[in-house]
């Protein structure tokens, strides 16, 4: 396997590694926070936020802003291969509905809540901030998975299709 493939496979690898993460949180994580009394979800909404940015977490999702365009970048030639076209199709799935997504929705909101004093509130400005917050959060992070599990995809064609190229050779 030669480095471009490589880096393919690698990123590859770390989209449906994160791409998996956020299937997990919209299918499980966030179906059993809604189980819980406002207080405890608020609660446990800012443990997890604060767990969530870890070292293993943060290499994947911030690296797939430098893997992928650089693994986009490496696979242009002329005339560009469906390959290229994948991987860039994905490359701004990424950047935009994942980390733009995140950046300019997920975490103000997260910082909100983490801000937010749950022990100094009221029961009716917990059930509030509640109110504003999950719902949202749940439709961006949807979004987020759905872009995200898009770009593995793609980036999982254009694996295929270098193997496939590859072994015609």
């Amino acid at each position: 396997m030669n480095r471009k493939s490589m880096l393919l496979f690698i990123t590859t690898v770390v989209t449906g590694l994160i791409a998996g993460l956020f299937y997990c949180w919209s299918i499980s994580v966030t179906r059993g926070l809604a189980l819980l009394p406002d207080r405890e979800y608020l609660s446990t909404f800012q443990q997890l936020n604060r767990a969530i940015l870890n070292p293993f977490f943060l290499i994947g999702f911030m690296g797939l802003v430098f893997l992928l365009p650089i693994t986009t970048w490496t696979h242009y030639q002329r005339p560009p291969s469906s390959a290229f076209w994948l991987l860039l199709s994905a490359t701004l799935l990424y950047l935009v509905g994942v980390i733009g997504i995140t950046m300019l929705g997920n975490v103000p909101m997260n910082e909100a809540l983490d801000s937010f004093n749950i022990d100094a509130a009221t029961p009716a400005g917990i059930t509030a901030k509640r109110l504003a917050f999950e719902a949202h959060w749940n439709f961006l992070n949807n979004i987020r998975t759905i872009c995200c599990i898009a770009s593995f995809l793609l980036t999982l064609l254009a694996y295929s299709s270098g193997i496939i190229v590859f072994n015609e050779l």
